[in-house]
């Protein structure tokens, strides 16, 4: 039988480059990848015809805007945000429908406010996004879903695994805490933000996972488990990585941002098998 084709969109970002190391190893597909090197996403007309030329099965878009903070304080940069977030999704799940292949998008957990105490967000949460970077997110997902194909909407969040292959690719928590540790002792972290983490490689299996069952349609969340704050998660990485730093915590006033993050966004995976832990990514990160 032959391989079913698969394109990764966004293949040297840090999930887009395990997306295809992941479906490399399953015989039953036929991977290729492109980065801004390959595609301009944003180039609608051009895009759908090399992407119709490839005639792709299943299409992971993997590319994304998240320069969380930027987009709050430019017009500009919100409006590329939007391009990134909301239109491009649009555009390709349209395409994915005329071409009757399976689309996969990726969105975050800053499409919630954070504001339902300390339970959590499932799959059926309605998004209230208090920042520009989570209403473009936001707005892409509702284009997702107004195509009404075979598509896949999975959340996750905060991010880490191996850096990014593509040029300015944004660095994950934990690898800018390693490069603090080098030449400082002590260090702050913000402790009344809570959520999960997202170890990328075991998101791209899930997602492989995802496909594979032919799980329904739809809307998950599909984070690492046990949520953490940023203070917690940085005590955990120097308590594995065997590093003597001396972590102080602090409110999230103390690093004035401009966009308002939610105080609380735990995503609750209620409908697929629950991913390990992230202390147990995190150790495999620090060993790999």
């Amino acid at each position: 039988m032959a391989s079913e084709k698969v394109l990764v969109l966004g293949a040297k970002g840090m999930l887009g480059q395990e997306l295809v190391r992941v479906f490399s190893v399953d015989k039953k597909y036929e991977v290729t990848g492109w980065d801004r090197e390959e595609i301009d996403v944003t180039n609608f007309s051009e895009a759908e015809r090399k992407i119709k030329k490839y005639a792709p099965r299943i299409i992971i878009n993997a590319a994304a805007y998240n320069a969380v903070d930027l987009c709050e304080e430019s017009e500009e940069e919100y409006q590329r945000a939007l391009t990134l977030n909301a239109e491009v999704p649009k555009f390709l799940a349209c395409l994915a429908k005329d071409l009757d292949a399976v689309s996969v998008h990726y969105s975050t957990d800053y499409v919630f406010d954070g504001e339902n105490g300390n339970e959590g967000y499932d799959e059926r949460a309605e998004p209230n996004p208090i920042s520009k970077y989570g209403k473009s997110k936001w707005e892409g997902e509702k284009n997702v879903l107004a195509q009404s194909g075979k598509s896949y909407l999975i959340r996750l969040s905060k991010l880490f695994g191996k850096p990014a292959l593509s040029i300015g690719g944004k660095k994950s928590f934990f690898e800018k805490m390693l490069e603090v540790a080098k030449d400082k002792s002590e260090v702050s972290a913000v402790d009344d933000e809570k959520s999960c983490f997202t170890y990328a490689p075991d998101l791209a299996k899930a997602t492989l996972a995802l496909i594979r069952d032919n799980a329904p349609y739809g809307i998950y969340h599909l984070p690492n488990e046990k949520p953490a704050t940023w203070y917690g998660a940085a005590l955990e990485l120097f308590r594995l990585a065997k590093m003597d730093m001396t972590v102080e915590a602090v409110p999230a006033e103390t690093f004035p941002r401009p966009a308002r993050r939610p105080k609380y966004s735990a995503l609750l995976n209620t409908k697929r098998p629950l991913l390990r832990s992230y202390t147990e990514a995190l150790k495999e990160f620090l060993e790999s």
